[in-house]
């Protein structure tokens, strides 16, 4: 079994080259913060993943959550690395320091978080769905209920869960039939049943506050409908103790594929009368508030494909580099002094894709990170402005394009294994089974990529009514930085593919925008391979921005092997990914009506 390292390096490269760390330390907000304090977040944050986080892997896939009447138990060891990243202030870094939070910047949160994603997806869930549910109540909540709670929500003493989904309802919300009645007294009683609530019920953090979507009596049908209440596991007493249990209970463990070191809960609330809950906001804004949450979940969910993607990697390699079978073909030598797997072509190949993609997926999402920084933080409005337009755009690629990648990626580590990826033991199944959830929950890949034809695409405009604006400025953005390269004697290559899959990505956004009103669905027809081609052109424009860098530094007399990497899976992503571009275009204008022609009969 191989042990994770963070590769700090990649992940400095890309703070700094690639995602702007420069300029979001600049901003006012972060003042306090600098690139030496960054980069000792980093180191610290390595050895916790290494040391803390990643035995906890194995472990949990083996010995899940243990319910019994109600009540989740966990291994002893994720209760002391709960406590030990609680302590060590883990926890509290992204809230805002008024509630006792770091307020560190999301590009620096997102590198760090990527990290606990590597080491154990399961247990990096807990804090990541705190720390979005501490994001909805600090965007809606009233200040009472922002006093009340974030501040032990911010240093993990209390945990945090959002609960949308009912049986009948799957991901139309419409369906939801949980009800809040008003009690009299300012609160609601909460009743209804809620499935795949990750981290709903356990013994790592002595309160639960969880975000429930419900009905009020007089609520219209329709998502207008749904308001969001605040409903924690125990009371808090005026003084911040806990005072008596609250009328909710998890009535199951789900029994799941993969993540199985995570409590994936079943809860039901009100059976005995009524669960008390705190409306947030306003009465039938609480999709609109929970989305909030989600968004943050989706970023993160992203960052999960990111993370298991690297540790696949890491542990197909160090199986490779270990690992004699047969002679190398064309290399007669190996046949009296054998040499490991990692030399023959087709593993290279394999290692080589896992590693380029990889990298393509972190640019991405750090990259989206340092806008969602300036995007809330920056003093330029047109900034600001311009960095949201790009945060969401982007995210669907994030969350849809990182989490499908993800699951092919952690396949051929397996695939490296040869019949021992097979086998549990050797530890690559594992990431395969936890990354194939990564691409249905916070919201399928089907809906990441309606919402990129849709909203983000054919429905969004600027003031002056031009559609699909801030997509169609980031493609020419991206199609200028091609022309240019294009022209780069050494990177030319790069240049070339690059254009021809940024040209194959505008074609296909004007066709998307031309057809969406009169034939909407053969657009989203072609939405899952429009946000694949999507990625794959964001992508490589961040990789054969990392190769333009390369070479610079390697001109410059900077002869390190970090940087003739850089080079090669910027070569490798251009001459495999990039020229993709032509046929998934193809497939998009071309292939929808025959998606739509089998009658359903046929079927």
């Amino acid at each position: 079994m191989s042990t994770y390292n963070a590769p700090l390096q990649d992940m400095r490269f890309v703070l700094n080259e690639i995602a702007g760390l420069k300029d979001v330390l600049a901003l006012p907000d972060f003042a306090e913060v600098d690139a030496d304090t960054v980069d000792a977040i980093l180191e610290e944050a390595a050895k916790f993943a290494t040391n803390v986080i990643d035995p906890l892997n194995p472990k949990g896939d083996k010995n899940g959550p243990h319910w019994k009447d109600g009540v989740v138990t966990v291994i002893p060891e994720y209760k002391d690395a709960y406590k030990q990243f609680c302590e060590n202030g883990w926890h509290s870094m992204p809230v805002d320091p008024q509630y006792g939070g770091q307020g560190l910047p999301h590009l620096v949160n997102i590198a760090v978080n990527e990290m606990w994603r590597s080491a154990s997806i399961a247990f990096a869930l807990c804090p990541m769905l705190t720390s979005g549910a501490i994001a909805s109540i600090w965007h809606h909540a009233s200040e009472e209920l922002k006093a009340k709670y974030l501040p032990k929500m911010a240093d993990g003493t209390w945990s945090g869960t959002m609960n949308l989904t009912e049986p009948q309802a799957g991901s139309d919300l419409t369906a939801i039939r949980s009800k809040a009645v008003p009690r009299g007294d300012g609160t609601y009683a909460v009743s209804g049943t809620k499935i795949f609530i990750t981290w709903g019920e356990h013994d790592m953090a002595e309160n639960i506050i969880h975000l429930v979507l419900a009905r009020l009596p007089d609520a219209p049908a329709g998502l207008k409908g749904i308001s969001l209440f605040l409903v924690p596991k125990f009371l808090v007493n005026d003084d911040g103790s806990l005072g008596a249990r609250n009328d909710l209970i998890c009535s199951a463990l789900e029994h799941k594929l993969g993540i199985h070191g995570s409590a994936t809960s079943v809860m039901s609330y009100g059976d005995k009368g009524g669960a008390i809950g705190w409306l947030i906001g306003d009465a039938g804004k609480g999709v609109a508030y929970m989305f909030t949450m989600m968004n943050h979940a989706r970023i993160n969910v992203g960052l999960e494909g990111v993370g298991v993607s690297e540790r696949a990697y890491q542990h197909a390699l160090a199986y490779a580099r270990e690992r004699i079978q047969g002679p190398i073909i064309g290399d007669k030598d190996s046949i009296t002094t054998p040499k490991p797997i990692l030399f023959h072509p087709d593993v290279r190949r394999l290692l080589i894709d896992m590693k380029s993609r990889t990298e393509a997926l972190r640019a991405v999402a750090y990259f989206t990170a340092g806008h969602m920084d300036k995007a809330q933080h920056s003093p330029d409005a047109a900034v600001r402005k311009q960095s949201q337009a790009y945060v969401e755009l982007l995210t669907p690629l994030v969350k849809g394009w990182s989490t499908e990648s993800s699951i092919e990626i952690t396949s051929e580590g397996i695939q490296v294994h040869g019949g021992t990826g097979f086998i549990e033991e050797t530890g690559a199944a594992q990431y395969l089974r936890d990354a194939r959830i990564t691409a249905i929950y916070e919201g399928t890949t089907a809906i990441q990529a309606n919402d990129y034809v849709g909203r983000k695409t054919a429905r969004e405009k600027d003031e002056a009514g031009n559609v699909g604006f801030t997509a169609r400025t980031l493609y020419k953005e991206i199609a200028a930085f091609a022309d240019n390269l294009a022209k780069d004697a050494k990177l030319a290559d790069i240049g070339r593919d690059l254009k021809e899959a940024t040209q194959a990505l505008i074609d296909v956004t004007e066709w998307v925008i031309k057809i969406y009103v009169a034939e909407p669905q053969v657009a989203h027809a072609g939405s899952v391979p429009y946000l694949k081609l999507g990625g794959i052109v964001v992508g490589g424009w961040l990789l054969a921005k990392s190769a333009l860098i390369a070479q610079k530094r390697l001109d410059a007399g900077e002869a390190e092997g970090y940087y003739k990497a850089k080079l090669a899976t910027a070569h490798y992503y251009a001459q495999h990914w990039l020229v993709q571009g032509r046929g998934l275009a193809k497939e998009i204008i071309e292939g929808g009506q025959s998606i739509l022609a089998l009658d359903e009969p046929l079927f």
